[in-house]
């Protein structure tokens, strides 16, 4: 029992529960709290750690000690700055265009309900563009000192371990009292789910949409393109186009899952060859621009010769050449579900965690050969 004190967020969940309590009203017009010697059988730990707590709810202007009488809830508490500031945590944020519809969006939502946001370790979200897991770590840190009211957290991708490091931070954050939003992705791999919240994108009902309409096209050879170590959000829209194709009755190619990064020449030479399915579905709308540019090196026509589609529908996806057939990822709804469920957060913490899914939108452009000539369709 003598190194809990030691324990670098203890009195924080000590304080939190405490802080509920006192917010919810439950110490009555009276106020009077229980003793520290109480609280500290009832919470188990020592009694620095309960006078460290409630020197942080009288920081925040909850509490107020009495000499010689002890601790009262105040009757008409005090908000605390930093009950009014919200942080986004997100890695790639400069490199992910449908991150920063989303944060844009939350940063409006923040301002209209008086909130502040940090965006990262700053007020700048181009600051915080790229941040590994050393910066990404040191942030929750600084939020935990800041006592911030919540974090939006976009999961790290496309790195190894990134589920472990993902967890240790989520963790940090909430066993230090911050209610935290996972923004489009999960850090458990799919199907399981965290026992965080989450909102995104219905990914496995978008995979399906995309493989539907191939399928609908003609397409029966469809094969699936992604990078290494990707979130579990793409697995998620695999396991749809294979839903999609197991409706058909139509088993798909032993090879037909490519994973590679798209600078790796062998890695492409396998995606243009002359054994190349009918269409390619690519995890992310970048994916499927590089693939068509390497097509068009290649002399490969798309869509006459193979089917290009993505998932995003971000602004690049009508600048390339053919147009790119997407899912629109519906970054508005997003913002403003995970904004609700952080208010719901923040008013009841022992809500269970929900996943919050949005339904995708198929946005058709030429790529996919929607606008071929009937004649060069399969029948």
């Amino acid at each position: 029992m003598s190194e809990l004190p030691e324990h670098p967020v203890r009195y924080r969940e000590v304080a939190r529960q405490l802080r509920d309590e006192v917010i919810s009203g439950r110490y009555g017009k009276n106020g009077k709290m229980p003793s520290e010697a109480q609280l500290v059988s009832r919470f188990g730990v020592s009694r620095p750690t309960v006078a460290k707590a409630l020197s942080l709810l009288g920081s925040e202007g909850l509490v107020e000690r009495r000499a010689g009488s002890g601790t009262y809830a105040k009757s008409e508490p005090a908000v605390a700055e930093s009950s009014k500031l919200l942080a986004l945590l997100i890695p790639n944020l400069e490199n992910t265009e449908i991150f920063q519809l989303i944060c844009g969006e939350i940063a409006s939502l923040a301002r209209l309900h008086n909130f502040s946001l940090v965006w990262g370790g700053s007020g700048q979200p181009k600051l915080d563009a790229q941040l590994n897991y050393q910066q990404t770590e040191e942030l929750c840190r600084q939020f935990i000192e800041r006592r911030v009211s919540g974090v939006f957290f976009a999961p790290h991708e496309l790195i190894e371990e990134k589920e472990k490091a993902n967890r240790a931070m989520a963790v940090m954050l909430r066993e230090a009292g911050i209610p935290v939003v996972l923004l489009d992705r999960d850090f458990t791999p799919f199907p399981t789910r965290s026992d965080f919240d989450l909102v995104g994108m219905d990914n496995a009902a978008a995979g399906f949409l995309l493989a539907d309409h191939l399928l609908r096209l003609g397409c029966t050879r469809i094969h699936f393109v992604a990078r290494p170590h990707s979130a579990p959000s793409v697995d998620a829209r695999i396991s749809g186009v294979r839903e999609a194709l197991g409706r058909k009755g139509i088993n798909p190619d032993r090879n037909w899952l490519h994973v590679g990064e798209m600078s790796d020449r062998k890695f492409i030479r396998g995606l243009i060859g002359p054994l190349r399915p009918d269409a390619y579905i690519c995890a992310n709308d970048h994916t499927a621009a590089l693939l068509m540019r390497e097509f068009h090196k290649a002399n490969v026509r798309v869509p006459q010769d193979v089917r290009v589609v993505g998932f995003d529908d971000v602004k690049f996806a009508t600048l390339v050449s053919p147009p790119l057939t997407t899912v629109q990822q519906p970054c508005r709804e997003m913002a403003l579900t995970a904004f609700r469920a952080m208010m719901a957060r923040q008013s009841d913490p022992m809500l269970p965690a929900c996943h919050l899914t949005l339904p995708p939108r198929l946005v058709i452009r030429d790529s996919c050969g929607a606008y071929l000539p009937r004649t060069s369709a399969v029948s």
